[in-house]
């Protein structure tokens, strides 16, 4: 178990409950608590609020209780899963909330690439680690992402997801399938059209993000790649990049 002692943790949004949209819990009912920071600065980031720096300000610090408060107000105090998400929630010390919520019947899941440990990986119910291929412009570092898979040890439930964009990017992720056989790997395709994080009417490119998704969809038929799952990013098909839902 982790440590509960009282800590200050950078909040961008909570909301919900919505459904989660993507990867190993695609469609099960969800609160999010989106962390602010991250150390990635992905090319085609969506969540650029909860990402760069001159947002710093609009990032709240809360306790743990006060996001619990949030979080049981939002689910009617019905045990559900808490997204706990970015940016990069692994900067955040994310421990004493999951032991909260443990304690009161939720579950927790995390997606994060995999670039910083922490202990209470281990305390997850669901870890999905989300490494980024080069079109996001990020190098990965293996070592620091196979010190994510030994903090969690055997506690989650853990899956890969890797957004595809082109061939450069499937290419990466059957290297990450292989180096991690065990593990289930999701592909989405990617949406290259991020609005600004402050425009909740900004049209997304759904005609694109479709033909990629047959494009990946034809691709691993060809390469008779039967032990991945293609999924598209339902969120997105829903409600575009809007914040909140």
């Amino acid at each position: 178990m982790s440590s509960t002692k009282e800590t200050s943790i950078r909040i961008s949004e909570i909301f919900g409950p919505t459904i989660q949209g993507e990867g190993l819990l695609i469609g099960v009912p969800t609160v999010f608590v989106r962390t602010g920071g991250c150390d990635y600065r992905c090319s085609w980031c969506d969540t650029l609020h909860a990402v760069d720096s001159q947002y710093r300000d609009d990032w709240k610090p809360m306790s743990v209780d006060a996001i619990w408060r949030d979080v049981t107000a939002l689910s009617g105090g019905t045990p559900l899963t808490v997204s706990l998400s970015g940016g990069n929630p692994a900067i955040q010390p994310l421990g004493a909330l999951i032991d909260r919520g443990h304690d009161a019947g939720y579950r927790f899941a995390l997606e994060t690439q995999g670039s910083i440990a922490k202990a209470w990986f281990a305390d997850l119910d669901y870890l999905v680690l989300s490494p980024k291929p080069p079109s996001s412009g990020m190098q990965t570092d293996w070592q620091a992402f196979e010190s994510c898979l030994a903090a969690a040890r055997k506690g989650p439930q853990i899956a890969l997801k890797v957004v595809i964009f082109d061939d450069a990017d499937y290419a990466y992720a059957k290297d990450a399938a292989t180096r991690f056989p065990d593990l289930p790997i999701y592909l989405q395709p990617g949406n290259h059209t991020p609005p600004p994080p402050d425009d909740d009417d900004a049209v997304v490119d759904i005609d694109g993000v479709m033909d990629r998704m047959l494009w990946l969809v034809d691709k691993v038929s060809s390469d008779r790649w039967f032990d991945v799952r293609v999924l598209p990013q339902l969120h997105v098909l829903l409600w575009g990049n809007k914040r909140g839902v």
